[in-house]
């Protein structure tokens, strides 16, 4: 599913203008990442919940060449699916 077919589906189940149902969806985006950014959380009931952590610095490989490369320590966005969530996929 893309963006449009998302804000799509919410206009029309919600009843709302498609630029009403982009707004909300851009503000939710935004706000995840304000959360995010100062290390805070974000859980959605249902859904799952958005983590900041920490990923430590690692060494990988180029793949064409073989080359090592440090790869630097770095905030990253984690996502966990709640209970609800991972039972509707086993179906």
């Amino acid at each position: 599913m893309t963006k449009q077919e998302l804000i799509g589906r919410i206009s029309g189940v919600v009843g709302t203008p498609k630029s009403t149902a982009e707004s909300v969806l851009g503000v939710f985006a935004m706000e995840v990442a304000k959360e995010l950014a100062v290390g805070g959380e974000v859980s959605l009931p249902g859904l799952g919940k958005f983590k900041a952590v920490e990923r430590g610095a690692r060494e990988a490989r180029n793949p064409a060449t073989g080359e090592k490369i440090a790869v630097p320590a770095k905030r990253v966005a984690k996502f966990r699916p709640a209970s609800a969530l991972r039972a509707a996929l086993e179906r």
